[in-house]
C-alpha cells in the first residue's frame, strides 16, 4: 500500500473515531428519548447510573407496596422496581402485560439473596423514577410469558404475539444467523451470490406450480419457480463458474411435517468443471461447519468423514433413502432362510419372488408379549398386513414363527445375524420389495424409539449416492424420472441407448441428517443429444423438450461446461439445529396445515376489476 493510501486510511479511521466520540458526548449531554441501554446491557458496574430503558411489560409481581416488573426487549430482560409512594408505581401498575413502556431510573444492586444467576442482568435492578406508557396493550388472546402449549390457530392468527415468546423468538434469530453463516462460508469457498427470476416458466420438478396470470398477455401464465434449476445451469453455460443464492422456492403441494405449504428456502449452488466427489468435498465444510457452529454441544460427524452410502444399500440396511444413523439397528434380508422352511407363509412369499426383511430388537428378554403384539398392531394401523416377530429369553425362542421354523433354523438365523440370547426379532414380509423395505424402515425407527436407542445429542450426516435414474410409474404404467430429470446418467448416452432404463443409476446424491434429507444434487447432463434421449425414455419427444426447455436446450448447443451442484434446505437445517419439532417453529409467518395465512387472510378472492384486467373468470364449483 502506498504512503498516500496509508495516510488516507488513517484519516478515515481518525474521522470515524471522532464521530463516535461526538456521538457519545452528545448522548451523555442529553439522554436519548427512549433508551440509553438495551434490556440486556446493565451489569454491576452500572450501579449508581441514571438510565433509560424501553420495552414490553413481560411480567408483573406485586409484593405489598413494592411492584416488580420484568421489562423485555429483543435483547433480554431487566427487572424494574418501584414502591407504592412513587408516581412510577401508578403508571406501571396500570400497564397491562405486553404494554410498551419507557422507564427512567437509577441502577441499584440487588441484595445477595435476590441475585438471579439465570439472567445476565441478574445482579442489578432499576428503581423507576419516571414511566411513560408508549402503547397500552389490550387483553391478550394468548400468553407471551412462558412456553405454554396453545392452539395453533390462535398462534398463527396472532403471530406477532407468538413471535415475542422466548423460544420462537430465539429460533428466528438462529435462522438469520445460520443463513449469514452459510453466506460467509460460501463466499469463502469462492462462490458468488446471484439472484434468479421469480416469475418464470413451468418446471418439471415433480410438484404443482403456482401460476401467475399475465395481464399483458391474456390467457397466459407465469409460474413461480419450484427451484432455480434451469437458471443456475444457464449461469454455468454463461461462464459464471461458482454460483449460489438463498433461494425462495414455491410448490403447490400438500403440507408435510418437514415442508411448509407454499414456499421454502434453500441454499442453491452450482459449480463448473467438477466431479460429484468435488461437490461433496466442497460442501462438507459448509454444511458440516454450520452444524458445528450451531450444535450447542452436540456431536457432529467430522468434516471429511461423511459416509457415502449407495441408495440400494441404504434401502436394504435402513429401509429409507434418508436414514437416521443415530439408530444402531440394521435391517437384513433373510428370504433365503425361509425357502422350503417350515413356516409356510414366508416360504410362499419368497418362492413367489417376494422379500423377508428382519429388524433386531436387542435386549428385549424383559419385554412382555404385549410389546411385540403392539408392534404388530401398529404395523396394521400403518396399512401393512402385519409385523411378525420372534422372542428370545435366555436362548429360548418364542412365538409362532420360531415354532414353525424350528429351533435349529432359528439358531442358524440368529448366528448369521450376530444376535444374542436375549434379542428379539421383527419380520417385514411382502411380495413387493418397496413395501417390505418401507415397513422395515418404519419399524426400525419405532423399535429404536421404543427401546431408547437413539442418541439425541448427535448430528449424523451422510451422503446417499447412486440413485436410480428412472422408476416405474404404476399409476400411469410408464417409466419416469425418479429424481432430478437434468441429472447425468452413469454411462451417458450409451447407457440410455443400450441398458434397461430401470437399471441405470445417475450421478445423483442426497445429504441426510438424523432421518431428514437436507440437501439434494447431481452432476448435470449438459449434452443436447443425451438430454433428448433421457426425456424420450420418460415419454417426451424432442419437440416437447425444445418447447418446454428451449432455453437450456439451445444453450447446450453453444458450449456447455461439465457442471453439477445441489440445493440444501435452509428450513430443515434450522429446524434440526434448533431442536424444533416442525418447520412452523423456525419460520416467521407460516401458513397452517390447510395452506392458509390466518394473519393476513390469504388466500382471498380477488375483486371483479382485478379479474377483468387479467382476463380471468372464476367458475364456482358445484357442492
Amino acid at each position: 500500500m502506498t504512503k498516500r493510501a496509508l495516510q488516507a486510511v488513517s484519516e478515515r479511521h481518525s474521522y470515524g473515531a471522532e464521530l463516535r466520540r461526538k456521538f457519545i458526548r452528545k448522548r451523555a449531554e442529553k439522554m436519548h428519548a427512549y433508551r440509553t441501554h438495551t434490556c440486556a446491557d446493565l451489569r454491576a458496574e452500572n450501579v449508581g447510573q441514571e438510565v433509560r430503558l424501553s420495552g414490553w411489560v413481560h411480567r408483573k409481581r406485586d409484593h405489598g407496596g413494592l411492584l416488580f416488573v420484568d421489562l423485555r426487549d429483543h435483547y433480554g430482560l431487566t427487572q424494574i422496581v418501584t414502591d407504592i409512594d412513587s408516581e412510577a408505581f401508578k403508571a406501571l401498575d396500570s400497564a397491562r402485560t405486553e404494554s410498551v413502556v419507557t422507564v427512567t431510573g437509577e441502577v441499584i444492586a440487588r441484595t445477595k439473596e435476590t441475585v438471579n444467576g439465570n439472567l445476565p442482568t441478574g445482579e442489578i435492578e432499576v428503581r423507576a423514577k419516571d414511566v411513560v406508557i408508549q402503547s397500552m396493550a389490550a387483553e391478550l388472546p394468548m400468553p407471551v410469558a412462558g412456553e405454554q402449549e396453545y392452539p395453533e390457530e390462535i398462534r398463527l392468527k396472532y403471530r406477532f404475539l407468538d413471535l415475542r415468546r422466548e423460544t420462537l423468538h430465539k429460533n428466528i434469530v438462529t435462522r438469520t444467523k445460520v443463513i449469514s453463516d452459510m453466506r460467509r462460508r460460501m463466499e469463502g469457498a469462492g462462490f458468488t451470490e446471484y439472484s434468479t427470476p421469480i416469475l418464470t416458466a413451468s418446471s418439471p420438478e415433480g410438484a404443482r406450480d403456482f401460476l401467475v396470470p399475465s395481464r399483458i398477455h391474456p390467457g397466459t401464465f407465469y409460474a413461480l419457480p419450484q427451484a432455480p434449476q434451469q437458471y443456475k445451469q444457464l449461469l454455468m453455460v454463461a461462464g459464471f463458474d461458482r454460483y449460489f443464492q438463498i433461494a425462495p422456492c414455491f410448490r403447490d403441494e400438500d403440507p408435510r411435517a418437514d415442508r411448509l405449504p407454499g414456499e421454502f428456502y434453500q441454499l442453491d449452488l452450482e459449480m463448473s468443471f467438477v466431479t460429484q466427489e468435488e461437490v461433496w468435498e466442497t460442501m462438507e465444510p459448509v454444511i458440516g461447519g454450520v452444524f458445528e457452529d450451531f450444535a450447542n454441544g452436540k456431536a457432529v460427524t467430522p468434516i471429511g468423514q461423511f459416509p457415502r452410502i449407495p441408495y440400494a444399500e441404504s434401502m436394504l440396511k435402513y429401509g429409507s433413502d434418508k436414514p437416521d444413523l443415530r439408530n444402531p439397528l440394521i435391517i437384513s434380508d433373510v428370504g433365503d432362510y425361509f425357502k422350503g422352511s417350515g413356516f409356510g407363509l414366508f416360504d410362499k412369499i419368497v418362492s413367489g419372488g417376494g422379500f423377508v426383511r428382519v429388524i433386531p430388537a436387542p435386549n428385549t428378554a424383559d419385554k412382555s408379549r404385549k410389546f411385540f403384539d403392539e408392534m404388530n398392531e401398529w404395523a396394521r394401523g400403518e396399512g401393512f398386513a402385519g409385523l411378525g416377530y420372534v422372542t428370545r429369553k435366555g436362548g429360548e425362542f418364542g412365538g409362532p414363527i420360531a415354532k414353525n421354523h424350528g429351533e435349529e433354523g432359528m439358531a442358524a438365523l440368529y448366528d448369521a445375524l450376530g444376535l444374542g440370547p436375549d434379542d428379539g426379532l421383527f419380520f417385514a414380509a411382502s411380495g413387493k420389495e418397496a413395501e417390505a423395505a418401507k415397513l422395515a424402515g418404519l419399524a426400525r425407527t419405532r423399535i429404536a424409539n421404543q427401546l431408547g436407542l437413539i442418541d439425541e445429542n448427535r448430528f449424523e450426516l451422510a451422503w446417499i449416492v447412486d440413485f436410480p435414474m428412472y422408476e416405474w410409474d404404476e399409476d400411469n404404467k410408464k417409466v419416469d424420472f425418479s429424481h432430478n430429470p437434468f441429472s447425468m446418467p452413469q454411462g451417458g448416452l450409451d447407457a440410455l441407448n443400450n441398458q434397461d432404463p430401470l437399471t441405470i443409476n445417475a450421478y445423483q446424491y442426497d445429504l441426510v441428517c438424523n432421518g431428514f434429507e437436507i440437501a439434494s444434487g447431481s452432476i448435470r447432463n449438459q449434452s443436447p443429444e443425451t438430454m433428448v434421449k433421457a426425456f424420450e425414455i420418460a415419454g417426451l419427444t424432442k419437440a416437447d423438450v425444445e418447447e418446454r426447455f428451449g432455453g437450456m436446450y439451445r444453450a447446450f448447443q453453444y458450449g456447455a461446461p461439465p457442471h453439477g451442484g445441489m440445493a440444501a434446505g435452509v428450513d430443515r437445517i434450522v429446524m434440526l439445529v434448533c431442536g424444533a419439532q416442525n418447520l412452523r417453529e423456525i419460520t416467521l409467518f407460516p401458513m397452517n396445515q390447510k395452506a392458509e395465512d390466518l394473519l393476513m387472510g390469504a388466500p382471498s378472492k380477488p375483486g371483479d376489476k382485478q379479474l377483468e384486467e387479467l382476463h380471468i373468470r372464476v367458475v364456482d364449483l358445484e357442492e
